[in-house]
């Protein structure tokens, strides 16, 4: 039986490699997406050999015209087959606000978070054969979509745009495709977090926790499966989309 396929954008580091070991231990093949490299993070290349995936990666840089077809025609081409999984995870994150924000910035960041993913999405539909089952299309949102604050001011319209899409795609592909969202919330620090503002952060969520990476991919293993589930975004935020935050949380819990 021939292994269900699922590209993963950004899939080589970070969450989304995390998102991607998760789909080879359960028997997915991978098209892992990289910008400007395609080599596994450490964890993920040892993920990816215990589980005896088959996997290729797939340099592409979101700034440039046409790349998501040339990505979809990639993987078709390598794998003789189309994705009947797509987790758009690829995105940029930049520190703009009303004061600062650009005309290049507000562009790179709509092309990368919200152009490049509901161009795959599409590019998907339009090859993907009517009669053969639906595919599933998954974009990684942000919490902040449902309050947001005034920091990184063109990182957030851009994710507000992909998560307005998830209903609209949900609708207009639903003959072939299945399109939801997760929005995480503050997950992976960089180092930028003290311990101390980390727990102050940590002890203002409702459930009292921070989401982890596998908490991610735990939802996105649900949603690829949920065959009556669409046009939905399920929050892994540890209930930050129930309260409201002045600030982004690189700001908060220093005091």
């Amino acid at each position: 039986m021939t292994a269900p396929l699922a590209l993963v954008t950004g899939g080589v580091k970070r969450v989304g490699a995390v998102i991607a070991a998760r789909l080879a231990e359960s028997g997915y093949a991978l098209a892992l997406h990289g910008n400007s490299d395609t080599v596994p993070d450490d964890a993920l290349a040892d993920t990816l050999g215990a589980a005896g995936c088959e996997w290729s990666g797939f340099q592409q840089d979101f700034t440039i015209d046409g790349a998501a077809g040339t990505l979809m025609d990639q993987v078709a081409g390598h794998f003789g087959r189309l994705p009947d999984l797509i987790v758009n995870s690829a995105s940029i994150f930049g520190q703009d606000d009303a004061g600062s924000i650009s005309e290049k910035d507000l562009q790179e960041h709509f092309r990368v978070n919200s152009l490049v993913p509901v161009l795959l999405a599409t590019a998907l539909y339009q090859r993907r054969s009517a009669g053969r089952g639906r595919a599933c299309v998954i974009h990684i949102l942000d919490q902040r979509v449902h309050n947001p604050n005034r920091d990184q001011l063109s990182y957030t319209l851009s994710k507000q745009a992909l998560a307005g899409s998830v209903r609209s795609l949900a609708v207009a592909c639903a003959d072939k495709l299945r399109v939801n969202g997760v929005a995480p919330g503050l997950t992976l620090t960089a180092g930028e977090y003290g311990d101390e503002q980390l727990a102050n952060i940590t002890a203002m969520m409702p459930l009292d926790r921070l989401p982890d990476p596998d908490d991610i991919a735990d939802a996105i293993l649900y949603l690829a499966r949920a065959q009556a589930v669409t046009g939905q975004i399920v929050d892994v935020d540890g209930g930050a989309n129930l309260k409201g935050f002045d600030r982004d949380f690189v700001h908060l819990g220093k005091d």
